[in-house]
């Protein structure tokens, strides 16, 4: 049985795995920063970088249902398009720690951490596209 492969309903890919891991990383990261960019600044306006913190989770929660859709659908047109959905997904997510990594907090630290996980998974991406 391939490593890769999708098998059916209730069952997931070595590659899904690693979306829940991105998806913890990302939650953990998002819990950290937030205190540091919650408060308001002086003038009262809140900080822009905020908004990021929640959609690097949004955007982790798409990857894992755009992969079970991918593994679960048998209508090779309809796989593909979550399988390019997901491709999107993880640019935006590298996307969006690149901009939180401009933030003044320690946790910009752990987004490189995150985006060298997301490169991870951009290879495995390939070899799971190939496989379905």
């Amino acid at each position: 049985m391939n490593y890769f492969s999708g098998h059916g309903a209730g069952r997931r890919s070595a590659f899904y795995f690693k979306a829940q891991e991105i998806r913890q990383l990302s939650r953990r990261i998002s819990e950290y920063l937030i205190p540091d960019l919650s408060g308001l600044s002086e003038n009262g306006s809140e900080n822009k970088y905020i908004y990021y913190t929640g959609d690097i989770i949004r955007h982790t929660e798409s990857l894992l249902s755009n992969i079970s859709k991918a593994e679960d659908e048998s209508i090779e047109e309809s796989k593909m398009k979550y399988v390019s959905s997901v491709n999107s997904l993880t640019d935006r997510l590298y996307k969006n720690c690149e901009n939180l990594e401009k933030v003044n907090s320690n946790g910009r630290d752990f987004l490189r951490i995150l985006r060298h996980e997301l490169n991870k998974f951009r290879k495995l991406h390939r070899v799971w596209k190939l496989s379905l």
